[in-house]
């Protein structure tokens, strides 16, 4: 295998009650194993695509053989996504930094920039992602369908909230608002911080 699945920096229980044991443990073994294994599938015919990061590949999209982009797209952005997500997770990490300043600097407070991020997240239709992101140094707040990365328009993510109904329909069903509330305890600001840093 080409791209494998790294063990979560923590326990799949270590995010209760925010987010449940259960869906951690299936998000990750199953749903990210499959992105994994099928965008392995993608680039087999393609030893020049095989030493890529799925985010290399992502910001090269428009460069990937034709027959294989959808896949790498989707794949390569599944394996992304929840690669980044993962990182950025950890239970009661209060807001500080440079990101926290930028953050009252932008919207005005954090429950305006909580506020926002909320509204997009739920009404984002279907399947997608929510995302903190820069764009020419500023900070903005952006949707994707699928797994679409922003990286595949240049664009860096801070912080990101999957939104696909397997990371909360177990433990919330259909009531994305409080699967959103929830995740606002349960981001490692100290993380995205270090990123906020690494890429401002």
């Amino acid at each position: 295998m080409i791209h494998k699945l790294q063990p979560l920096p923590y326990e799949y229980n270590a995010l209760e009650p925010y987010i449940d044991e259960t869906t951690m443990r299936i998000h990750h073994t199953r749903h990210h194993q499959t992105y994994i294994d099928k965008l392995n599938a993608a680039i087999s015919d393609y030893p020049e695509l095989q030493n890529d990061t799925a985010e290399d590949l992502l910001k090269k999209l428009s460069t990937i053989p034709e027959d294989i982009r959808t896949a790498v797209r989707n794949h390569g952005g599944g394996h992304a996504n929840h690669s980044f997500f993962w990182s950025m997770l950890k239970k009661d990490v209060p807001i500080s930094g440079e990101v926290a300043s930028s953050i009252t600097n932008k919207y005005g407070s954090y429950d305006n920039f909580k506020n926002e991020f909320s509204t997009k997240a739920a009404l984002l239709f279907g399947s997608g992602w929510t995302w903190l992101v820069l764009v020419d140094g500023k900070l903005e707040i952006m949707t994707t369908p699928n797994q679409d990365s922003p990286l595949t328009m240049n664009i860096e993510p801070i912080l990101g909230l999957d939104v696909w109904e397997h990371a909360y329909y177990l433990k919330y069903q259909n009531r994305r608002p409080e699967y959103i509330d929830a995740f606002f305890h349960v981001i490692d600001w100290e993380k995205v911080n270090e990123v906020f840093l690494g890429k401002y």
